[in-house]
């Protein structure tokens, strides 16, 4: 399947080979590599990608998941081409910040406030700095597989062997206040947020880059319920899951609410953007108004709330806030789920399907997956041959990482989804 990857991407591995020159991996992020080269995007439209080579593929990677409604929908493309005329970037104040911060407030339960950043990674890491400051505590507890960007404090644990580090240049002053917990595994929290100085629990709800594992719901509320007896604040990163599984994002699919929302990937409508909500009282600590220095907590940047970026986002909520394009996109998520997993057992391979709503992910493991040692213990190798394989049938996903379905795919995409991966079962089916 390689050979047939390679004669279908020549242009892509000459401009591969120009890239490594001057991108360290040829990327511009480490993920988006894969063996023995990445195709390059000239284009896409819709719930397609087209390569530099005329490839079509039917995209499940979907822009990280941020892609909701697809690949430049017409509600988004028409929000921006007024705004470009208006301005690309302000560095003050404008409506349009308002608006979207006030969309958040109407679709999210837990939100009150709103403030705005470029990155999820940012986005966490002012979450983390605002929970230490309204409590006054230190330690942070996160979770194996749990993936919140790059912010130092966050960045253990992420993938298996947990004990070893995520990067280089990671001190131990930045990471000796993370505590890592299984996930899954009300226990192994409640025995290791007995530490009087824990500030915040920062959770996904469904975890992404551990395996599109869902939190189960037993879970969340244990959680919940040790916060409020501690005084810990509870923190749900939903860059993935928010206004993805319910117009107000996995706490309310799930019913239980946290203290502060990190979102990302869908609020910006295909741009750079992050965001962070929560209760007024917890919000004011960034009021400088009312807290002076070092009494309240600092976050800002240059392309904050970015005009660009808070049309699109609006554009792209106020589309998804009656609940109707969501509602259709989990019961495509739970056909996919059901069907992969028919389709591999047919043929006598051990295969869990892992996700919820619009979000899926394949396991070639016999054994349930709750947690991301789970899914790590899983046959990545084999994994990563099949998403090889899918996108040289035309149908990408990002090798080893998640799925999920936008409003622009098909029936007919999803279809082609089953062909490509019953092709592969037969390859390597047991039956």
């Amino acid at each position: 399947m390689l050979e047939d990857y390679v004669s279908k991407t020549q242009k892509s591995r000459a401009l591969y080979e120009r890239a490594k020159k001057v991108l360290p991996a040829g990327v511009s992020y480490g993920i988006r590599f894969f063996e023995p080269y990445p195709f390059y995007t000239a284009r896409a439209k819709g719930s397609k990608l087209y390569d530099i080579d005329g490839n079509e593929y039917i995209d499940y990677w979907i822009g990280h998941g941020a892609h909701i409604l697809g690949h430049s929908p017409s509600v988004v493309v028409e929000a921006v081409k007024r705004q470009v005329e208006n301005g690309t970037h302000f560095g003050t104040s404008h409506e349009l910040e308002v608006l979207l911060a006030e969309q958040v407030v109407k679709m999210v339960p837990s939100a009150e406030m709103v403030r705005f950043t470029n990155s999820g990674t940012e986005a966490n890491m002012y979450a983390i700095r605002l929970a230490r400051a309204y409590t006054g505590k230190s330690k942070i507890i996160k979770f194996e597989g749990g993936w919140h960007g790059g912010y130092d404090a966050l960045h253990i644990g992420v993938k298996y062997p947990f004990h070893i580090p995520e990067s280089a240049g990671l001190t131990v002053g930045a990471t000796q206040d993370t505590v890592l917990a299984v996930f899954n595994n009300f226990e192994d929290v409640e025995a290791k947020a007995q530490e009087e100085s824990v500030a915040a629990i920062i959770v996904e709800p469904v975890l992404g880059a551990g395996g599109s594992i869902p939190a189960e719901k037993e879970f969340l509320r244990g959680l919940r319920e040790i916060c409020d007896e501690r005084g810990i604040l509870l923190i749900y990163d939903e860059v993935i899951t928010g206004f993805r599984l319910a117009p107000g994002g996995a706490q309310q699919y799930f019913g239980v609410l946290p203290d502060i929302t990190v979102f990302g990937k869908i609020l910006g409508g295909g741009f750079p953007v992050g965001a962070f909500s929560g209760r007024r009282e917890i919000m004011e600590r960034l009021n400088p108004l009312v807290y002076e220095r070092p009494n309240f907590s600092f976050h800002g940047g240059t392309f904050c709330a970015n005009p660009i970026t808070m049309a699109a986002g609006l554009a792209v909520l106020k589309t998804l806030e009656d609940g109707g394009i969501i509602s259709r996109l989990n019961k495509m998520g739970e056909k996919v789920r059901e069907t992969l997993r028919e389709i591999f057992e047919a043929k006598g391979v051990d295969v869990q399907a892992t996700g919820v709503g619009s979000l899926f992910n394949t396991h070639f493991t016999s054994k349930q997956v709750r947690n991301a040692r789970d899914a790590f213990e899983a046959d990545r190798k084999r994994l990563a041959e099949y998403h090889i394989n899918l996108i040289v049938m035309g149908v990408f996903f990002l090798p080893t990482h998640f799925g999920s379905i936008s409003a622009a795919h098909t029936d007919a995409d999803i279809e082609k989804l089953f062909q490509a991966t019953e092709d592969y079962a037969k390859i390597i089916g047991k039956v």
